[in-house]
């Protein structure tokens, strides 16, 4: 038997007989303290586990718990614990679908009559932890496809088949853990020994294979750590998320209502929730024009030509709702604003000295979301994009990247996102324009990037078919990431509709399109807001600044004044003038989140003063209605950056 080479990413290497596994490699490489820490190995640009059979010389990257890796790998593999207990539980009646990692956790689809119950979990987790003692490996076996639709068939494992005829290989890969075996890539950690702390979370429907028209599987979804402090770190912040739902708080704060009568997925922003929406639109249009932007308004529907003109038939239809017939004529709902952008843009002939022109716009859009996609504000039917076109020459392009990028952080900044992830997404494989378009679009979105200063990732190959972007996924409290601003470089839109500005030449020139979201939809950043700051707002766009309390009765008649000189002089105020309770009343501003709390009785009726009481408890000492009036004016504007 001839050796082979095994060499470890730090360079070194030990010669092994042909045929040793990744794991007796490892072991002879690795320290006993490294092995005990290592679940895999990346060999190249593959992810092996322990039982890989290594035929050729070899550079090997151990997987290491810690890593990002580790983690996928040992999820991955509780869900097949989690399979296997379910059965071992419930019998082979119940039928499995697929099982991955996802971000933060796993789940497996199940096909079963009854549902799951909260006592179904114990029951499971119960027996999950039995596996975990035992130390079960997990067996990677290769065999023809046939074999395993057969085997799978004899099974009644309906799913496992049809996934296996999709896949369309001479073979397929099972890896079996315990009496469970599963169609699976892998890798998977060694045995389930390393599965040290997991947890059940909850159960939902799912589609199989995300089709309405399929069977409706039942879907537990779970997490696991190598470490129980990470489990209960995680777990608490699971809580902490649940106290921040904006549908909670959206709820109890009286800001959104969504009603089936009138349609899901679409929102009814009550009077507190409609204030603070005017604020973020407000303080985004003050923010446009002084960063010389022109504002457009346009219509909610258009011909469909339009739309076939634009691609968007083509590429986006099964988003898009049915057409409606308007005096012979085929119309539809909006989808996206630039078609609309660029009929402004036509509207007359262009010169390059007017470049750039930068459009921005409050477009209402719709599109058609799946009903089991629908959550809240944070993903609608019918939605108001913070939507922007900048048409430029060449060489402007990374001036006005630069220029996005700079508003983009500001803005974020003054809303309290401080912290992102950005990513570089570049050519896909199917793309239209030019290899040296594409070049020029990248560079100047990279150039912008490190002029700024900003450290980014690149994403390969996952910018759109018309041009690169650059994704900013802001950062909450909970170092959650969401998906806002995004920054499109577009070849496609000005070719379809034939754009052009006069160059200095006098000759006709195709102009740089370029697409811009910064808040994404104000429905989902208002969510992203609410979940944030626990819907304990900052004073500068809390939909309601203060509240007048009363002592008792023989003060109304004053509230009632200072009320109207607040209202008059634009701070967002309320009165409770109930015969309740001042404690009472008190809780409930505090409930409610309002930042102030302007407290009367008799001593300062005759002062001409008010108490002020902060929504965390402390006192302020009592001020004239000037006074606070002054106070709250520079709160408010230090808060919005002015």
């Amino acid at each position: 038997m001839t050796d082979i080479t095994i060499t470890l990413y730090k360079g070194e290497s030990v010669s092994l007989p042909t045929g040793t596994t990744v794991g007796e490699a490892l072991s002879a490489l690795l320290s006993n303290k490294q092995r005990k820490r290592t679940v895999a190995a990346r060999i190249d640009d593959m992810l092996a586990d322990f039982t890989t059979l290594l035929t050729e010389d070899s550079t090997l990257i151990p997987i290491q718990i810690g890593s990002e890796e580790s983690l996928d790998i040992l999820r991955h593999s509780t869900a097949h614990i989690m399979a296997l207990a379910v059965r071992e539980v419930f019998g082979t009646d119940i039928k499995i679908a697929i099982g991955p990692s996802i971000e933060n956790g796993f789940y497996y689809d199940f096909l079963r009559d009854q549902p799951f119950s909260p006592e179904d979990f114990e029951k499971i987790e119960k027996k999950m932890e039995e596996i975990v003692r035992q130390a079960l490996p997990f067996y990677r076996t290769e065999i023809q496809s046939s074999d395993a639709i057969t085997r799978f068939e004899a099974e009644d494992e309906k799913y496992k088949v049809e996934l296996i005829q999709d896949l369309e290989t001479k073979s397929v890969s099972l890896y079996q853990v315990g009496e469970f075996t599963d169609l699976c890539r892998g890798p998977h950690v060694p045995n389930t020994s390393f599965i040290r702390a997991f947890k059940l979370l909850r159960v939902a429907g799912a589609y199989w294979r995300g089709d309405e028209k399929n069977d409706v599987l039942q879907r537990i979804y779970g997490t696991s750590f190598f470490d129980k402090k990470e489990l209960k770190k995680h777990l608490n912040a699971l809580e902490e998320a649940k106290k921040r739902d904006h549908r909670k708080l959206g709820k109890e704060l009286e800001l959104f209502t969504i009603q089936e009568d009138i349609g899901a997925g679409l929102i009814l922003w009550q009077p507190k929730g409609a204030q603070l929406r005017r604020l973020v639109e407000d303080y985004w249009k003050d923010e446009h024009y002084r960063h010389d932007y022109d504002l457009l308004y346009t219509p909610h529907i258009a011909r469909q030509d339009l739309w076939k003109t634009s691609g968007h038939l083509d590429f986006y239809s099964e988003n898009m709702y049915s057409p409606m017939d308007i005096d012979g004529v085929a119309y539809q709902l909006k989808p996206m604003n630039c078609p609309f952008h660029i009929g402004v843009y036509t509207n007359k002939k262009r010169s390059y000295r007017e470049l750039p022109l930068r459009w921005a716009e409050l477009g209402t859009v719709y599109r058609y979301e799946r009903a089991g996609a629908l959550h809240g504000l944070l993903r609608v039917r019918g939605f108001t994009q913070d939507d922007a076109h900048i048409f430029c020459r060449p060489d402007q392009l990374e001036d006005e990247i630069f220029n996005i990028l700079e508003l983009n952080l500001h803005i974020l900044k003054n809303f309290g996102f401080k912290e992102y992830d950005i990513y570089l997404s570049t050519r896909p494989e199917k793309y239209v324009g030019s290899d040296e378009s594409w070049e020029l679009a990248t560079e100047s979105l990279k150039l912008a990037l490190e002029k700024k200063g900003l450290k980014f990732m690149i994403d390969p190959g996952e910018g759109v078919f018309y041009g690169p972007k650059i994704d900013i996924k802001i950062k909450d409290q909970l170092g959650r990431a969401w998906q806002c601003s995004t920054i499109q470089v577009d070849f496609n839109l000005p070719e379809r509709f034939q754009l052009a500005y006069t160059g200095a030449d006098n000759s006709d020139h195709q102009p740089i399109m370029i697409h811009r979201a910064l808040m994404g939809s104000l429905e989902r950043f208002i969510g992203v807001l609410i979940e944030h700051y626990a819907g304990v707002f900052p004073l500068w766009f809390a939909p309601v600044q203060a509240r007048i309390l009363n002592i008792t009765d023989d003060q109304a008649e004053y509230c009632e004044k200072i009320f109207m000189q607040l209202r008059k002089s634009g701070l967002r105020i309320e009165k409770d003038l109930r015969n309740e309770k001042l404690n009472y009343k008190i809780r409930e501003a505090q409930v409610n989140k309002i930042p102030y709390m302007l407290i009367v009785g008799d001593k300062e009726k005759e002062n001409g003063t008010v108490t002020v009481r902060l929504r965390d408890g402390k006192n302020l000492p009592p001020m004239t209605i000037p006074d606070f009036i002054e106070k709250i004016e520079m709160e408010v504007s230090e808060g919005r950056g002015i």
